[in-house]
């Protein structure tokens, strides 16, 4: 173990904090139920104006259990168990990366979704406050925006072989510096291209390029026969992400603790909801307001269907998509008589430790249109928006005479205090209409199990929820209600 060099009272000048903390973690990945835990963290402070290095800090981390140290955490980073079994535990640090971050803007790539969460669960570990940002900079949404996709899916390692700039390590100072390079060389080649008439850019840039220049040539004017443009490059705190003010960052401290300890390997697309739902005592009934507040395929025009951007919680600057049918929200399906294919698969665990239930059912042609249709609306935003984040598409289009499309269901989590129930009530619908519940006030999963099996056939109240974390983005259905028809109980 190399012994950690620390600048003394270099990070802590009360006075200026105004350098940018570019940094990094490395981490475990874990399995299913585990935590992530920090490997190593890199941190370099960068000259807002010059942009240049003006120090450096970083230090492998010994997790309190050296056994989260698994053989895919080791192909990830390279980081192996005997490499921090004498290095400090993250206690030890605790106060020289509180001193490095606290007050000053943060940046690196997809900080806001992984790296700050990680940060914040580490002080929580030891029981420390964690430090707070006066601003982020994320590179990958700010990229993505500003950039286009011209460098695939904007993953470091794909911007850095777009650069020449050589291979990713994976190791948090050298991840922190390519970081660095990378916006530099984004930043040039937007400056050189903002400056070029149109027809010398392809069109597969970004398409703010295109305005950006037209702006320019707009406010250019003549002076002696001599063009002056008013131009100016950017300032990389500017950040371009679909908000308001990137350096009003109160809202990180909800962004990072909402949810984003999720586990890689369990579900990445299943983001924790903001709001839980309450379940409801109500009978349902086939009659139209046995399904009040929710709109049947056949209630739902196509053209109507749009998708835009509405904040994640009131007052926040983070933003979600949400789906519109015409000027009211599309929120909730009322989708009768769907076939489950497989039954219940809870092969993952959530947080609590309880599975996390899905199913799969097949569709019918009409709710398929709408479903596609959300996607599609949905997807697009996503990507006009910035969001770097992998699509995951709502509908498996299956072809065949047997195999029909299908979309996946999934039974929510709902958590009192210490305690987690399924959130789904499950009713029983009988031949002539009328339906009596079947689950109480907290059913187990091996009971929703028992309940719906293979080839069942459900009257189904949905929700669709909109979800984009750690680079994982699209819209999942949620169960609130489920009905059994009677005849395909066994």
């Amino acid at each position: 173990f190399k012994p950690v060099k620390i600048f003394k009272n270099s990070w802590m000048d009360p006075e200026d904090r105004s350098e940018i903390a570019f940094f990094d973690v490395e981490t475990t990945v874990p399995k299913r139920g585990e935590r992530f835990a920090i490997l190593e963290f890199g941190s370099i402070l960068v000259c807002p104006k010059k942009l240049t290095e003006l120090r450096s800090y970083t230090t492998l981390v010994q997790p309190a259990d050296l056994s989260l140290i698994s053989s895919l955490s080791v192909r990830c980073n390279g980081i192996k168990r005997d490499d921090v079994v004498l290095a400090p535990l993250f206690s030890e640090i605790a106060d020289t990366v509180y001193d490095i971050l606290h007050g000053r803007i943060w940046a690196g790539h997809n900080i806001l979704r992984f790296d700050c969460a990680r940060i914040r669960e580490a002080f929580a570990e030891v029981g420390r406050q964690p430090p707070e940002p006066k601003g982020a900079i994320d590179s990958l949404a700010l990229l993505t925006r500003k950039f286009g996709r011209r460098a695939g899916d904007m993953k470091m390692a794909t911007l850095a072989t777009y650069f020449g700039l050589g291979k990713q390590t994976h190791r948090s100072l050298d991840d922190v510096r390519m970081n660095l390079e990378v916006l530099k060389y984004c930043a040039t080649v937007l400056f050189l291209e903002s400056s070029l008439p149109d027809g010398f850019v392809d069109n597969s840039v970004s398409p703010e390029t295109t305005s950006s220049r037209r702006h320019l040539r707009a406010s250019s004017s003549r002076e002696n026969n001599t063009v002056t443009s008013s131009l100016r490059l950017p300032s990389i705190g500017e950040n371009s992400v679909a908000q308001p003010d990137p350096f009003n960052l109160s809202l990180l401290r909800n962004e990072v603790a909402s949810g984003n300890n999720l586990q890689s390997d369990i579900l990445m697309e299943e983001e924790e909801e903001e709001e839980q739902n309450q379940p409801s005592n109500s009978v349902v009934s086939e009659s139209t307001s046995g399904h009040e507040g929710f709109l049947a395929p056949d209630e739902i025009s196509l053209q109507n269907i749009k998708a835009i951007l509405v904040p994640f919680y009131h007052g926040s600057q983070v933003m979600k998509l949400k789906l519109l049918h015409g000027d009211s929200p599309l929120q909730n399906l009322y989708c009768s008589c769907l076939k489950i294919r497989f039954g219940i698969n809870g092969k993952f665990l959530d947080n609590s430790r309880r599975r996390r239930l899905n199913f799969v059912v097949d569709l019918y042609p009409s709710l398929c249109r709408i479903l596609e249709a959300c996607d599609s609306k949905a997807q697009k935003l996503s990507v006009d928006s910035g969001s770097g984040s992998d699509w995951n598409p709502l509908v498996n289009p299956m072809k065949g005479f047997v195999n029909y499309p299908n979309a996946r269901i999934h039974i929510p989590t709902e958590i009192n205090g210490d305690e987690a129930r399924y959130a789904t009530e499950v009713h029983q619908r009988e031949s002539c209409g009328a339906t009596h519940k079947l689950t109480f006030s907290n059913p187990s999963g091996e009971e929703l199990e028992s309940l719906l099996k293979p080839a069942s056939v459900v009257d189904a109240f949905l929700s669709l929820e909109s979800y984009d974390y750690q680079q994982k983005a699209g819209i999942r259905l949620v169960a609130k209600k489920l009905a059994i028809h009677s005849l395909t109980r066994t």
